[in-house]
This record gives C-alpha cells, sequence and structure tokens, in this order.
C-alpha cells in the first residue's frame, strides 16, 4: 500500500528485488471465488449514506512505524522534510530486522528518534500481528480479529509527541495505564502525564466546554472583528470569510489581508477540531494583488503541514476561491453530536405560511372543480396548523370567499396545534372522506409553541 500513498516515500530495502504479478481488478473472481475467506480491514467508517470502505492492504500503526504484515515495501512519511534525516532514517531501515514479506513506513512522530526505539516499536508491533494471525486461525467467519484501541492508548500512541509539554488525565485507572504504556514505549515522557484531582471539573479548568460548544456553531468570530461561517453539505463544505465589524479605514487591502491571515490560521484549526474532511472550499475576501493571494496560500499550506490527516490545497482561483482535500476517515464532530432535525427533516427550513396559503388554495379549487354536479350541499373542513390559519385570515380570506360564491360550496377552517406546520387535510364535511392530505409523510409531528392562534381556532 506504501506505492499508493502519495504522503509516502518508498525505501528501497537491500536485496534482491521479488517480481510481482500485475494484479488487476479483473483478476478479483479467479483470486477470490464466492465463499473464499479474506482478511480485510476497515479504512473509512460510514459516513451518511455510504458504507464503510475495506482493503486487504493491512496496516497496523504502532508509535513510530507503521507495519505493512501483507507487503515489503518500505517508506517514510514526507511530512518529515529534512534531506539529512530522511537519510539518516533510510538508513535505520536498512539495518533493521523486518521479516520476510512485511514492510513498514516510519511515521512523523519517527523523526530524530534513535534506532532503539524503532527496534523497540518493530518488535511490539510484530507481536501484536501474531496474535491477530492466531485469531484469524481461531475465529470463524465473519469475525472481528482486531480493533482499534481505546481512546488512553490512541491519545499515547498519536498525539504524545516531543512537542507536547504534558497530558492531564482526571481518572485514576487511566492516568495509570497511560503511564504504563508510555514506560514501555518512551519512559523519558512518562513524567508528562499529570493525575488532575482538582474540584474544578478538567474540562472547566482549561476551556475545553467552550471551545467544544464553538465548534458547534456555524459562524467562528475573528479577533480583528471578521468572522467565518462553516456550511456542512453532503458535497463539499462551505467556508465564507467576511470582514464583519472589521474597519478597513485608509489602508484597505492591507486590512483585507489581515482578515484573509487570520482567517487563513482560524479555518485550519477549526478543520482540525470539527474533524472536517472531504473537498472544502473556501471564498476568502477578495484581494486584487496576486502577490497577496499567493501569501495567503502559502500561509494555509503552512499551517495545514500541522494537520495530521492527509490533505492537498489549490491556489486561490480566478473567482477568489482556494479548494482543498482532507482525509476523511470518520464523521465530522458535527455529524457526531447532532441528529437531523424531526421537523425539517435536516433541511434547516420549514415552508413559509403563504407557501402552504397557495398550495392549500390550489387543492380547494383543484376538488371543487372535480366536484360532481349533483351535489348541491358540499361542504369543505380544512385542517391546518395556526400559524398557516392566521396567514389565511389576515391575507386570503377574500379569495376562499370568492371560490364559495363560484362553486356554490362552503369552506371551513380548524387550526390544529399538533399538526406539522407543512402538513393540512381537506375533509368533505358532510360524507367525512378524505379529500387531500398534504405533508404527512413527516414521521412525527411536533407542536410549535404560537402565540397568535389557540390551539383550536376557526375560521
Amino acid at each position: 500500500p506504501a506505492n499508493l500513498d502519495s504522503s509516502v516515500e518508498i525505501v528501497e530495502r537491500g536485496g534482491p528485488k521479488r517480481e510481482k504479478p500485475k494484479i488487476t481488478i479483473k483478476d478479483i473472481p479467479r483470486l477470490y471465488p464466492v465463499g473464499t475467506e479474506i482478511v480485510v480491514q476497515v479504512v473509512k467508517g460510514p459516513i451518511g449514506t455510504k458504507g464503510p470502505r475495506v482493503t486487504t492492504n493491512l496496516v497496523i500503526p504502532g508509535r513510530y512505524l507503521v507495519l505493512l504484515p501483507n507487503s515489503d515495501q518500505c517508506g517514510i512519511s514526507r511530512k518529515i522534510e529534512d534531506p539529512q534525516e530522511r537519510k539518516r532514517l533510510k538508513k535505520i531501515i536498512q539495518e533493521l530486522n523486518i521479516p520476510e514479506g512485511m514492510g513498514i513506513i516510519v511515521r512523523t512522530a519517527g523523526e530524530g528518534k534513535q534506532k532503539r526505539y524503532f527496534v523497540r516499536d518493530l518488535a511490539m508491533l510484530i507481536e501484536l500481528w501474531r496474535r491477530i494471525q492466531e485469531q484469524i486461525r481461531e475465529k470463524p467467519a465473519p469475525s472481528c480479529v482486531f480493533h482499534e484501541p481505546d481512546l488512553v492508548e490512541r491519545t499515547v500512541r498519536d498525539f504524545l509527541t516531543d512537542d507536547i509539554e504534558r497530558v492531564v488525565v482526571d481518572d485514576a485507572n487511566a492516568y495509570q495505564r497511560m503511564v504504563e504504556l508510555v514506560s514501555q514505549i518512551s519512559p523519558r515522557s512518562a513524567q508528562k502525564i499529570k493525575l488532575y484531582n482538582e474540584p474544578e471539573p478538567v474540562f472547566d479548568r482549561f476551556n475545553i466546554t467552550a471551545q467544544m460548544e464553538r465548534t458547534l456553531s456555524r459562524k467562528v468570530p475573528l479577533k480583528s472583528g471578521g468572522y467565518i461561517t462553516i456550511d456542512e453539505t453532503e458535497a463539499l463544505v462551505a467556508v465564507d470569510v467576511n470582514t464583519g465589524s472589521h474597519k478597513a479605514g485608509s489602508e484597505e487591502e492591507s486590512a483585507i489581508l489581515q482578515v484573509n491571515l487570520e482567517a487563513a490560521e482560524e479555518i485550519c484549526r477549526q478543520l482540525r477540531l470539527r474533524n472536517i474532511g472531504g473537498i472544502i472550499v473556501i471564498d476568502f475576501i477578495d484581494m486584487k494583488s496576486k502577490r497577496e493571494q499567493q501569501m495567503v496560500f502559502e500561509k494555509v499550506k503552512q499551517l495545514l503541514k500541522r494537520d495530521k490527516a492527509r490533505t492537498h490545497v489549490l491556489p486561490i482561483s480566478p473567482l477568489g476561491l482556494m479548494e482543498l482535500t482532507r482525509q476523511r476517515h470518520t464523521e465530522s464532530f458535527r455529524e457526531t453530536m447532532f441528529d437531523p432535525c424531526p421537523y425539517c427533516h435536516g433541511l434547516g427550513r420549514i415552508k413559509s405560511p403563504i407557501t402552504l396559503s397557495i398550495e392549500i388554495q390550489r387543492k380547494v379549487l383543484e376538488i371543487l372543480r372535480r366536484r360532481q354536479r349533483d351535489e348541491s350541499d358540499f361542504h369543505l373542513k380544512i385542517f391546518l396548523h395556526p400559524l398557516v390559519l392566521d396567514r389565511i385570515r389576515r391575507e386570503d380570506e377574500k379569495y376562499f370567499i370568492e371560490l364559495e360564491k363560484r362553486y356554490f360550496a362552503r369552506i371551513s377552517f380548524r387550526g390544529d396545534n399538533t399538526l406539522h406546520v407543512e402538513q393540512f387535510k381537506i375533509i368533505n364535511a358532510i360524507t367525512g372522506e378524505e379529500l387531500a392530505a398534504v405533508g404527512f409523510n413527516h414521521e412525527v409531528p411536533l407542536r410549535i409553541p404560537n402565540d397568535t392562534s389557540k390551539n383550536q381556532s376557526q375560521l
């Protein structure tokens, strides 16, 4: 899999190369007939309507290395940029005792580490793969033979880098376990783990609760007075930069550049905090100077280097838009924290009273035109939400009176707060027959507080 990952540079190992036959998608039925048991790894969880993505290219991440059990290729993360450091790591890879048929990738955390760290990490990964193989042999298909470690172990593995000063833990058991894990990987880093036992909740003490609340907001303020808005859709994420209360003054161009540079930093931060992935389009404030556009592009590119997720960013287009992609493995923070609104079904909007009044007018006219000529006493009763009834009473009552006169019919209304605002029913008041029912695909009609009309109002 290393040769398929642009974020990894392949390192040639010593010894003769083994030529492998080229395999195409057409070979899959021959290689894996129906009923074949294979081991796959979920590389991307289900997101929205898309199911999980799996692969047979297994990878087992460690602290400094990633083990490739089914590939003999080795590589180094491209985020390690120093040529001398890459040369040193290549030499270490060639000296490691990697089992036949396996490969490794040096992670960014391995930058600057001595050989003994890689030897220890490789031994742990090989032992883990041995235990996984035992599970594969013993468990019937389909079965889970390995799953990602819990939060404590992932924190130690992925986030405890040299630039981290301390990790604060407010649970004694989790603290003890974390110290044990760190001691196995990097004993010197064990002193960074601190047990928090103050009366104030740890999230409040470090202002985490407020930051979490801000990540749920569509609008994010900037220190300069400007702000950004973030809108997540199924196709892409749209980010808009606005000057807000920022006063440009006489030096308008430099002020716009200042807001855009500040926005670039906050956007990159929000992408990480919100775990936003996929296609992201950023609409910066228009800059006339190509030099300033390039400055903003370089700023974003530099900031994204800190991101553990794989990213790819393009320069600002002639329309003033910057496009980038960010690796996505799981749902964003917003998708995890929120469910679609059961009232608007995730649309974020509902039909206005004037729109619904027009729909009712059309339905009533359609029914009256289809009416049997011998129905001398024809009475329509319309059940609707009071918000819509209030609109009809104030603006559209004359239209329904005209319909009554033209078609020799009687039309009455009854407001009902238990109806969804987009629901209405038209009933033949004489026979009780339901002539029309609109909006009843909503699963749960909800009650909306309404100060303008009572629960049972009539016109």
